[in-house]
């Protein structure tokens, strides 16, 4: 399998992938005043830390692909000056680093670039929750890739049938292998368009603080108890059952607080520390000082999901495989 990480000025991060060249297919990464999933990509030093990573990168022959998966663009969504910028970006992007890929959640975006830079490929955002044919067919002509909807991680019907639909139409669909979004989030839409502005709302005096529903949710009653059942991340163990049903996987990368962690723990194929780690966004705190103990879950978990279609099996066995698999660690228990 190869992998897709996204870009976080790490040191050891970034030398664990170059050192495992062979198992990255591409770093993805976030430019200057364009807004992404994460929010609005800063500048200054970190900008310039990214030029010389990036070209690091791309002479060590690792696909470059710039990130445009914004939920919203606000006013200038439309705005000439937009789109002026964006071309100028990836054309200096594509002269100087070799850009191969763009993705994006934007419709508009994939047509521009589309008609102005053909050669790049476009990649649908896991964010545009694409899974279905029909999804598919509707954008076709705009994008080459595709990232598959997250919750569909454990169907392995639906992903044998996204995968065929997109290879007779030679187009590749890949996996988001460890997000913590929670199955079919009903806030998504909202948090993502609320991340898109933050650099906006950061500026007012504000009511709230949103921290997520699944934050909200995982804290009230039994909840956390079905973490297992609600969650769609694959295991580093579980990453070759996938591998006849997608084209590589994308790793999130550039928020985890140990992206170094996670590049070893799915480079190697294993990990033997808290599972929860691994995943972005991490609800560890909400369980400590337990963990989720990787090891304590059965080598047959990814195959025993994929078969229990009825989902009160599946909650029932998910919360079995939870409750053996949450401990606390030795050296975090009181004397």
């Amino acid at each position: 399998m190869k992998f897709h990480f996204g870009y976080q000025n790490h040191r050891r991060f970034l030398d664990c992938l170059l050192a495992r060249r062979e198992q990255v297919a591409e770093l993805y990464f976030a430019w200057e005043n364009f807004t992404t999933g994460r929010g609005l990509a800063s500048g200054g030093a970190e900008q310039r830390q990214l030029e010389t990573d990036l070209r690091r990168f791309a002479n060590a022959g690792i696909d470059l692909c710039l990130l445009l998966n914004g939920n919203c663009y606000g006013r200038r969504t439309l705005a000439r000056s937009f789109f002026q910028r964006l071309g100028d970006t990836v054309d200096r992007l594509r002269t100087e680093y070799g850009l191969a890929a763009a993705t994006t959640a934007s419709p508009l975006i994939a047509r521009f670039l589309r008609a102005n830079f053909p050669q790049l490929e476009l990649r649908a955002s896991v964010n545009m929750e694409i899974g279905t044919p029909e999804a598919v067919e509707y954008v076709a002509e705009l994008f080459d890739s595709f990232y598959l909807k997250r919750e569909y991680n454990y169907d392995p019907e639906r992903m044998a049938r996204m995968r065929d639909l997109c290879h007779a139409r030679g187009k590749k669909l890949f996996l988001l292998a460890n997000s913590g979004c929670l199955n079919f989030c009903s806030a998504r839409t909202f948090h993502d368009n609320l991340v898109a502005h933050q650099h906006e709302t950061a500026e007012m005096d504000n009511a709230f603080e949103f921290h997520g529903v699944c934050t909200m949710f995982l804290k009230a009653g039994d909840h956390r108890d079905h973490l297992l059942f609600h969650s769609n991340f694959i295991r580093p163990e579980d990453i070759p059952r996938y591998e006849p049903f997608c084209d590589g996987m994308k790793l999130a990368t550039r928020t985890n607080f140990n992206p170094a962690a996670v590049a070893a723990a799915y480079l190697a194929g294993h990990w033997h520390g808290n599972l929860l780690d691994l995943t972005e966004p991490a609800h560890s705190e909400l369980f400590h000082p337990r963990i989720l103990a990787n090891a304590a879950i059965p080598a047959d978990y990814a195959a025993t999901r994929w078969r229990l279609t009825d989902p009160e099996t599946a909650r029932r066995y998910c919360k079995d495989i939870q409750q053996a698999a949450m401990v606390t660690p030795p050296e975090t228990m009181e004397p």
